[in-house]
């Protein structure tokens, strides 16, 4: 028998990163849209609830900027790799230059979003 060498991969680091992000999407997901798109318009929230200083004191706090950054930067990464794997699906194959569109978005959109937060 030989020895065989088994080649490396970075598809787990993805499909980790998909994981975490889809079960963001499942869990959180639904109570976002309830709350900005009902909840907040209609006002069935109390004022302070839905109101700007509320927002910004969550964006100005270290555990408000964490819980924020890991929110956006993992649905970015589901949203990445479901997009890269339905291209494939429906017949595109883009290779290389799909992967790092897709996945290029991603980082640029996580590494946006930690500047952004970083200057709030």
């Amino acid at each position: 028998m030989k020895n065989r060498q088994l080649k490396r991969s970075h598809a787990p680091i993805f499909w980790g990163l998909f994981g975490a992000g889809g079960m963001l999407a499942a869990l959180f997901g639904p109570m976002l849209v309830a709350i900005t798109g009902f909840a907040a318009p209609l006002g069935w929230l109390p004022a302070k609830a839905a109101s700007y200083q509320g927002a910004l004191a969550l964006a100005q706090s270290l555990t408000g900027k964490l819980v924020l950054w890991g929110l956006i930067s993992l649905l970015l990464w589901h949203a990445a790799h479901r997009i890269y794997h339905s291209l494939h699906d429906v017949g595109v194959h883009g290779g290389p230059l799909a992967k790092a569109l897709t996945y290029g978005v991603a980082a640029a959109g996580t590494l946006a979003a930690m500047w952004l937060l970083a200057g709030i």
